[in-house]
């Protein structure tokens, strides 16, 4: 299968955007993890911005700056949110609760503890009314979510934002379920290039033992490896470098994607 990248929105400790990380990705700045900055949404009803939890917020800041990347409208196009872990803040007050006398679960807890309560909000501030899927694969969502925005626009032949977002636990679901910090990324792909195309990605499936393509930054790699939503740090940094390479993702029950990117266009420094 083959897709074509138009837009990228990141967000992670040290990556305050897509723009601003790339060389921190490539090498050209040395990269400094800092506290994950997440910007505000304004797209919401002030209603709606009360209620948002941290996993909403990260969502939809790398989504939106994905679709503006791709200086494409978000109410027209498919969405594909994957996670690994949904938002374990909300899960660990709905626990508590249980665990107390009251037993009484708070509505707004309950509707944020949903796996697609980020594609809800998301339908909400962009009114979209385009599809959504969204999937969890343990700590092959990225692939997974990849996988399934790439079949959904070689079947449907229409655009997809792929929205992957991982965060913490806390204790003690952090001892058994460990994820390190914040992260968040977008992709906006389309199935034919378009004059908004940068890169394109051949998608290969394969088994076999061979590892997973690992950053080169010891910092960058301890994040690629602690976060789910953060296995995607390899195919990011071929696409700030610019030039033809592969990049190997590990995928579900021992088996690989394997992308050949390339670019397609001249780029900016967006």
């Amino acid at each position: 299968m083959r897709a074509f990248v138009e837009g990228v929105g990141l967000c992670g400790p040290g990556l305050n955007g897509w723009a601003k990380s790339r060389a921190s990705l490539t090498g050209a700045e040395p990269y400094q993890a800092a506290p994950v900055v997440i910007p505000p949404c304004e797209l919401l009803p002030a209603n709606e911005r009360r209620r948002m939890v941290a996993t909403v917020k990260l969502a939809l800041a790398v989504g939106i700056e994905a679709l503006a990347d791709a200086n494409r409208e978000a109410a027209d196009t498919p969405t594909i949110f994957t996670s690994s872990s949904g938002d374990g803040e909300t899960v660990h007050q709905i626990l508590e609760t249980l665990a107390s006398p009251e037993r009484q679960i708070s509505p707004t807890r309950f509707h944020n503890s949903v796996h697609n309560a980020p594609a809800g909000y998301w339908n909400i501030a962009t009114q979209s009314r385009a599809p959504s899927t969204s999937l969890c694969g343990h700590d092959y969502s990225f692939a997974v979510g990849l996988l399934e925005a790439m079949t959904t626009l070689t079947v449907d032949e229409c655009p997809v934002a792929l929205i992957a977002y991982d965060l913490p636990y806390p204790e003690p679901l952090h001892s058994v379920r460990s994820i390190d910090s914040q992260f968040g990324v977008a992709l906006v792909l389309t199935p034919q290039p378009t004059s908004g195309s940068r890169w394109s990605l051949a998608l290969e499936m394969s088994g076999g033992s061979a590892q997973a393509t690992p950053m080169e930054n010891p910092r960058l790699e301890q994040l690629r490896q602690g976060n789910p939503a953060a296995r995607s740090l390899p195919l990011l940094a071929a696409l700030s470098r610019n030039i033809a390479t592969n990049v190997a993702l590990d995928y579900l029950g021992h088996h690989q994607i394997n992308l050949s990117v390339a670019r397609v266009a001249q780029t900016d420094e967006r």
